[in-house]
């Protein structure tokens, strides 16, 4: 029996090793052992690694490499595009699994999740049941993971960390200054390269030098974020295991009735625009992404249809989701008069969990969509250069009215 009266939480970080690239892996049997790497546009010298097996990155293959400089360091690397469908039905069959052991479940991404096994009945050890799930996911579904053991969610999810593949770590209270303290800040979980920058500027360099400041002289320099983090690094999270956590904005949405029906393309795109800018701002207020978008188009005639498109990175700025949402527009508009627009961030993603394997801001200049580019470049062809474009700042923040928020 695991539990007894006034005991600490036992919480569990489930990680998924190169969860792609295994995929892949589980469902062709050839590919097992082999240096594979999961990229887009696999046939471009500008497709970009998202990610690879442990065989390819041996041999020098990591994320956002090139592919030609992937294929230079691994001769015989196998590249294939990325199949999301594959890789969602996996997932699922990923968090069956861990449902069969507690209802207390969390998933925050396709291929991680946490589980509070505190009250869990039997004679096995959390490291036992660790142990067990590890190896039925291995046996069963052909999938590696590592697994964090913590009192709570943020340092299971460092435990998760420390060893991969299928590893199981466990990291207590007492451990904090000998296995995370060392560690430097910007492997901290929530700490990105504009955070790690602020902390440098007050001389935190370590999480551990983070956990010796004043709370005080952190908030002072990171706001209620920075606070966070301190207490992070203090081994403070009360938070619960959720399941209900990851369906609480299963959409972000943003809608608009028009005063006049609309008629032309150009009147669209000045609409989608602004829905856009709306979605940013919500994503961002609400602190998630979106991993796929969602145009509503309601004619005249009140006849409705939604089309979306899966990205293989989450989003949240408006230039990405305008030209997304533009794009599906062509593609659908049956040119009748339009009554209402909307745009729908579904699939959302906590950014601070938002594992992205492309990192969308700095390789930029990189196609983080292929078929999304290439389907834009045929409809610039077919309707001339400016059909389709970024975004641009509008002077002033005026929205539709009649806006509603879809949760």
């Amino acid at each position: 029996m695991l539990k007894k009266e006034n005991t600490a939480r036992i919480i569990f970080h489930i990680d998924m090793n190169s969860f792609y690239a295994s995929v892949e892996s589980a469902l062709n049997p050839e590919l097992r052992g082999k240096p594979l790497a999961i990229a887009g546009n696999v046939e471009e010298r500008r497709g970009i690694v998202v990610t690879s097996s442990y065989e390819a990155r041996a041999q020098g293959v990591k994320t956002t490499m090139p592919v030609w400089q992937a294929k230079k360091n691994c001769p015989d690397l196998i590249v294939m595009a990325p199949s999301f469908e594959k890789y969602r039905a996996a997932s699922e069959k990923m968090f069956d699994l861990l449902f069969e052991y507690t209802e207390l479940v969390e998933p925050i991404s396709i291929d991680e999740g946490y589980m509070d096994v505190t009250d869990l009945q039997g004679d096995l050890s959390p490291v036992q049941i660790a142990k067990e799930i590890q190896q039925r996911l291995q046996e069963e579904q052909h999938l590696p993971c590592s697994i964090g053991i913590a009192p709570n969610k943020f340092l299971a999810k460092m435990a998760s960390d420390m060893k991969k593949p299928l590893g199981i770590t466990i990291l207590r209270k007492r451990e904090l200054a000998d296995k995370l303290w060392p560690l430097p800040i910007e492997e901290m979980h929530g700490v990105g390269k504009k955070t790690m920058k602020k902390f440098h500027e007050i001389d935190v360099y370590t999480i551990g030098d983070l956990a010796k400041k004043e709370s005080y002289d952190v908030k002072l320099q990171l706001g209620k974020n920075g606070q966070k983090l301190w207490e992070r690094s203090n081994g403070i999270d009360d938070r619960p295991v959720d399941p209900e956590a990851s369906g609480e904005f299963k959409s972000v949405g943003t809608s608009t009735t028009l005063p006049q029906d609309l008629l032309r393309i150009d009147q669209a795109s000045q609409v989608l625009r602004e829905l856009s800018e709306s979605l940013q701002q919500r994503l961002k207020r609400k602190n998630v992404m979106t991993n796929s978008i969602q145009l509503t188009i309601r004619y005249a005639d009140l006849k409705t249809i939604t089309r979306s498109h899966t990205m293989l990175n989450p989003v949240f700025k408006k230039e990405e989701i305008f030209d997304i949402a533009m794009l599906l527009f062509r593609q659908n508009w049956n040119e009748e008069p339009v009554r209402l627009l909307g745009i729908t961030g579904t699939q959302i993603i906590e950014r601070s969990h938002a594992t992205q394997q492309l990192d969308l801001f700095t390789y930029k200049d990189h196609s983080k969509d292929e078929k999304l580019y290439d389907t834009m470049n045929n409809l610039h062809k077919k309707y001339g250069d400016h059909s389709i474009r970024r975004g641009v700042e509008k002077k002033g923040d005026q929205q539709n009215g009649n806006e509603n928020e879809a949760e």
